[in-house]
Protein backbone atom coordinates (compact mmCIF):
# COMPACT_ATOMS: atom_id res chain seq x y z
CA UNK A 1 0.00 0.00 0.00
CA UNK A 2 2.00 2.99 -1.28
CA UNK A 3 -0.89 6.24 0.28
CA UNK A 4 -3.21 6.14 3.19
CA UNK A 5 -6.17 7.11 0.99
CA UNK A 6 -7.25 7.99 -2.52
CA UNK A 7 -10.99 10.14 -2.72
CA UNK A 8 -13.39 8.73 -5.45
CA UNK A 9 -16.64 10.35 -5.71
CA UNK A 10 -19.43 7.74 -3.89
CA UNK A 11 -21.09 7.61 -7.33
CA UNK A 12 -18.20 5.23 -8.11
CA UNK A 13 -18.83 2.99 -5.83
CA UNK A 14 -22.43 2.71 -6.65
CA UNK A 15 -21.65 2.12 -10.49
CA UNK A 16 -18.46 0.04 -10.17
CA UNK A 17 -18.67 -1.56 -6.88
CA UNK A 18 -16.06 -4.16 -7.53
CA UNK A 19 -13.50 -2.29 -9.85
CA UNK A 20 -13.92 0.63 -6.63
CA UNK A 21 -13.20 -2.13 -4.01
CA UNK A 22 -10.56 -3.09 -5.73
CA UNK A 23 -9.12 -0.35 -4.82
CA UNK A 24 -7.84 -1.58 -1.78
CA UNK A 25 -5.61 -3.24 -3.03
CA UNK A 26 -3.33 -0.25 -2.88
CA UNK A 27 -4.30 2.37 0.00
CA UNK A 28 -5.47 1.72 3.58
CA UNK A 29 -8.86 3.59 2.56
CA UNK A 30 -11.16 5.42 -0.18
CA UNK A 31 -12.68 8.68 0.69
CA UNK A 32 -16.07 8.84 -0.66
CA UNK A 33 -16.93 11.96 -1.83
CA UNK A 34 -20.40 13.20 -1.82
CA UNK A 35 -21.87 16.37 -2.83
CA UNK A 36 -24.95 16.87 -0.70
CA UNK A 37 -23.42 15.05 2.59
CA UNK A 38 -20.40 14.47 4.75
CA UNK A 39 -17.96 12.52 3.05
CA UNK A 40 -17.36 8.60 3.81
CA UNK A 41 -14.77 6.21 3.99
CA UNK A 42 -14.78 2.67 3.12
CA UNK A 43 -11.36 0.35 4.11
CA UNK A 44 -11.07 -3.16 4.78
CA UNK A 45 -12.19 -4.68 8.30
CA UNK A 46 -8.19 -5.73 8.55
CA UNK A 47 -7.52 -2.54 8.37
CA UNK A 48 -9.87 -0.96 10.91
CA UNK A 49 -8.92 -3.51 13.55
CA UNK A 50 -5.45 -2.84 13.18
CA UNK A 51 -5.88 0.65 13.66
CA UNK A 52 -8.40 0.24 16.54
CA UNK A 53 -5.16 -2.21 18.08
CA UNK A 54 -3.20 0.52 17.62
CA UNK A 55 -5.06 3.26 19.33
CA UNK A 56 -5.65 0.96 21.75
CA UNK A 57 -2.22 0.24 22.45
CA UNK A 58 -1.01 3.75 22.37
CA UNK A 59 -3.74 4.94 25.02
CA UNK A 60 -2.79 2.01 27.36
CA UNK A 61 1.27 2.66 26.64
CA UNK A 62 -0.03 6.74 27.44
CA UNK A 63 -1.86 5.75 30.53
CA UNK A 64 1.40 3.81 31.59
CA UNK A 65 4.36 6.07 30.75
CA UNK A 66 2.12 8.56 33.61
CA UNK A 67 1.81 5.96 35.82
CA UNK A 68 5.35 4.54 36.17
CA UNK A 69 7.13 8.25 34.86
CA UNK A 70 4.79 10.54 35.78
CA UNK A 71 2.67 13.14 33.93
CA UNK A 72 6.54 15.29 33.21
CA UNK A 73 7.14 12.77 31.07
CA UNK A 74 4.49 12.71 28.67
CA UNK A 75 4.48 16.95 29.15
CA UNK A 76 8.35 17.02 27.60
CA UNK A 77 7.17 14.93 24.70
CA UNK A 78 4.46 16.75 23.89
CA UNK A 79 6.03 19.25 21.81
CA UNK A 80 7.11 16.88 19.27
CA UNK A 81 4.19 15.60 18.95
CA UNK A 82 1.79 18.69 18.82
CA UNK A 83 4.26 21.57 18.38
CA UNK A 84 1.21 24.12 19.13
CA UNK A 85 1.33 23.32 23.00
CA UNK A 86 4.02 24.97 23.62
CA UNK A 87 1.65 28.40 23.34
CA UNK A 88 -0.39 27.19 26.37
CA UNK A 89 0.14 28.10 30.14
CA UNK A 90 2.11 25.60 32.49
CA UNK A 91 -0.71 24.57 33.69
CA UNK A 92 -3.03 24.67 31.16
CA UNK A 93 -0.33 22.16 29.79
CA UNK A 94 -0.63 20.09 33.19
CA UNK A 95 -4.48 19.90 32.31
CA UNK A 96 -4.31 18.71 29.14
CA UNK A 97 -1.90 15.90 29.72
CA UNK A 98 -4.32 15.08 32.52
CA UNK A 99 -7.00 15.05 30.48
CA UNK A 100 -5.33 13.63 27.34
CA UNK A 101 -4.70 10.49 29.36
CA UNK A 102 -8.25 9.82 30.91
CA UNK A 103 -10.02 10.68 26.84
CA UNK A 104 -7.38 8.34 25.35
CA UNK A 105 -8.41 5.77 27.55
CA UNK A 106 -12.33 5.87 27.48
CA UNK A 107 -12.04 6.44 23.80
CA UNK A 108 -10.28 3.23 23.27
CA UNK A 109 -12.38 1.63 25.50
CA UNK A 110 -15.30 2.42 23.64
CA UNK A 111 -13.84 1.81 20.43
CA UNK A 112 -15.11 5.99 19.57
CA UNK A 113 -12.28 8.39 18.82
CA UNK A 114 -14.47 11.05 18.20
CA UNK A 115 -13.85 12.51 22.07
CA UNK A 116 -9.93 12.23 21.62
CA UNK A 117 -10.30 14.28 18.18
CA UNK A 118 -12.70 16.60 19.93
CA UNK A 119 -10.24 17.11 22.82
CA UNK A 120 -7.25 17.74 20.65
CA UNK A 121 -9.54 20.40 18.26
CA UNK A 122 -10.50 22.12 21.61
CA UNK A 123 -6.96 22.62 22.75
CA UNK A 124 -5.39 23.64 19.86
CA UNK A 125 -8.27 26.30 19.92
CA UNK A 126 -7.36 27.07 23.12
CA UNK A 127 -3.18 27.42 21.97
CA UNK A 128 -4.66 29.52 19.11
CA UNK A 129 -6.04 32.03 21.48
CA UNK A 130 -2.78 32.12 23.94
CA UNK A 131 -0.77 32.15 20.21
CA UNK A 132 -2.81 35.53 19.68
CA UNK A 133 -1.87 38.44 22.19
CA UNK A 134 -5.22 41.04 20.90
CA UNK A 135 -7.42 37.86 21.11
CA UNK A 136 -6.17 36.97 24.15
CA UNK A 137 -6.57 39.77 25.52
CA UNK A 138 -10.09 40.31 24.14
CA UNK A 139 -11.70 36.80 25.60
CA UNK A 140 -10.09 37.22 28.99
CA UNK A 141 -10.97 40.71 30.04
CA UNK A 142 -13.97 41.32 31.96
CA UNK A 143 -17.29 43.19 30.97
CA UNK A 144 -17.09 46.66 30.96
CA UNK A 145 -20.49 48.30 32.50
CA UNK A 146 -23.75 47.28 32.43
CA UNK A 147 -24.43 44.55 29.85
CA UNK A 148 -28.20 45.47 29.87
CA UNK A 149 -31.31 43.95 30.53
CA UNK A 150 -31.59 40.21 30.49
CA UNK A 151 -35.07 38.98 29.47
CA UNK A 152 -37.18 36.46 31.46
CA UNK A 153 -36.58 32.91 30.44
CA UNK A 154 -40.14 31.37 28.36
CA UNK A 155 -41.45 28.88 30.90
CA UNK A 156 -41.14 24.98 30.22
CA UNK A 157 -44.15 23.52 28.40
CA UNK A 158 -45.38 26.70 27.62
CA UNK A 159 -45.02 28.88 24.50
CA UNK A 160 -46.49 27.99 21.25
Amino acid sequence: MSAAYDVVPFSELLHKPGVTAGRLDRVRALRLRRRDAGDLALMRVEQLDAEGAVVDFTSRMLAGLVRRLGSDAVRDVLPDALPWVTFLPDTDVDRFVSELVEVAQGAAALENLAPFATLLTQWRHTAEIHADPALLEMLTRGPEGDLGPVPVPDEPGGGE
